[in-house]
């Protein structure tokens, strides 16, 4: 239960209210600090899955664990850069189409698992996680490199590409999730 990939997972968890408290009212600083735990959080969230595989360790703790950890940490980021102002105007639209399909899913994965129906995450969900923790650290960084509107701009890009791809997988997931809920 307490395997390394376990231990890495819980970190995750553990990692979100010091983003929160770092990006409540941050300076320059501030972001740099959560930029830097935003990313080994977001690194620990392959290397949990690369070494529960590797070493054999996969558990349904692991299993259970690890898409909550990256829900938590991803909607209380998006939260935090709205409060802070990185994300503003129409871009939460975006930040509120991936949180509305991560609680959606979520759901969704729970009602399909007690009807023993396992959902696998496909490869473009994947990169939809890949496309939010680049477009949250780069947004996140964004605050300290305010001199650079760059990194804003290519933050707020990927934050679009994130929820375009959220989109189409929240369809995808829910399209073999309506085929089960006619059944008796």
């Amino acid at each position: 239960m307490l395997s390394l990939p376990n231990l890495l997972t819980l970190s995750r968890i553990l990692a979100v209210p010091l983003l929160v408290a770092l990006l409540w009212e941050p300076g320059w600083l501030g972001y740099v600090i959560a930029f830097l735990l935003y990313s080994i959080a977001g690194i620990t969230d392959y290397l949990d899955g690369y070494l529960a595989r590797a070493q054999g360790t996969v558990s349904k703790l692991g299993i259970f664990l690890d898409p909550i950890a990256d829900k938590i940490m991803i909607a209380a980021v998006l939260v935090m850069l709205i409060k802070t102002g990185k994300i503003y105007d129409w871009a939460i639209v975006a930040a509120i189409i991936i949180i509305v399909r991560e609680i959606a899913i979520s759901g969704l994965r729970e009602f399909l698992a007690e009807l023993r129906v396992s959902v696998p995450v496909s490869r473009l969900a994947k990169w939809k996680t890949a496309f939010q923790i680049i477009a949250l650290g780069t947004l996140i960084l964004a605050g300290a490199l305010d001199r650079w509107p760059q990194v804003w701009i290519f933050g707020l890009g990927c934050l679009w590409a994130a929820a375009l791809l959220t989109l189409v997988t929240g369809w995808d997931y829910l399209r073999v999730g309506l085929r089960h809920m006619d059944q008796p």
